[in-house]
């Protein structure tokens, strides 16, 4: 079976993001899904001939992970972003539901879950902050995944993703970074990130 990639194209439009940034961004998405298509039909063939022990299939299954979660995490990030007005969507505010109870417990409040969170995503270095859920212990975590296959919390479902590598600002925003969180935050559709709690 292959992964078909997902079309985000109602975020054209989006106030912070230009047309050319978010196509480049789409276009670097949909190589994640050919990629990850391409190397997973290569292994099944190689499974097939045998050649299990070969440095080929070594290095193949290593560089799995990678185009995967590129591909996984894209869709998280885009999945999570909205293009309109609040009152057109119902989605750019976190409501008092179950998500910020749980921000305000860990963090003691929803000002200071958000500093942590942004100032993760201003770090220097290329990567992607998630905001993660342990079902297991109850608990929330704002992660830094410096590479897509490496970072992430076993078992852990991302509630919230950022991606902040430079393609997915510098073409509007050199290196303002936080000028590219400040509108990635009004782009948040909250509604998709409490959906992710449940």
């Amino acid at each position: 079976m292959q992964y078909e990639p997902k079309n985000f194209e109602h975020l054209l439009g989006t106030e912070g993001f230009s047309e050319a940034l978010l196509k480049n961004h789409f276009t670097l998405y949909q190589g994640y899904v050919t990629n990850f298509n391409k190397l997973n039909d290569i292994l099944v063939a190689m499974e097939k001939e045998g050649k299990f022990g070969t440095p080929e299939f070594t290095e193949l299954n290593r560089r799995f992970g990678w185009e995967f979660n590129g591909m996984r995490l894209h869709e998280l990030y885009f999945g999570n972003m909205v293009n309109g007005l609040p009152a057109q969507t119902g989605g750019k505010e976190l409501g008092e539901g179950e998500l910020k109870q749980k921000i305000v417990e860990e963090w003691g409040s929803f000002e200071m879950w958000e500093k942590d969170f942004q100032a993760m995503g201003a770090m220097r270095g290329i990567g992607w902050v998630v905001l993660y859920f342990d079902a297991e212990a109850g608990r929330l975590f704002n992660v830094w995944i410096n590479e897509h296959d490496a970072g992430h919390l076993s078992g852990a479902t991302p509630i919230l993703v950022m991606d902040v590598f430079e393609h997915a600002f510098m073409l509007d925003y050199g290196i303002k970074r936080a000028d590219y969180i400040a509108a990635f935050w009004k782009a948040i559709d909250w509604s998709v990130a409490e959906s992710r709690l449940k």
